[in-house]
């Protein structure tokens, strides 16, 4: 059983968690080179962000939600 918990170990550590080894061996030449990774995931989440934001504006826009009732009376 012992091993099968070493397997998981070196399954992660020697294989999964490389990439991230070679980013932070990276980090001491280019700190702008280790995070481009991290500056990527914020601008396609930033795009994502105004996309969704755009559709939602669309959509509030078009008059199709039916605004007419309210959970609680006193809400309006």
């Amino acid at each position: 059983m012992k091993d099968f918990f070493y397997g998981i170990e070196t399954l992660f550590v020697d294989y999964l968690f490389a990439p991230y080894d070679m980013l932070r061996a990276m980090e001491l030449d280019s700190w702008w080179g280790a995070n481009m990774i991290s500056w990527m995931f914020l601008a396609i989440g930033f795009v994502a962000f105004l996309y969704w934001m755009r559709k939602l504006a669309d959509f509030n826009a078009s008059g199709e939600e039916d605004r007419s009732s309210t959970s609680h009376s006193f809400l309006g």
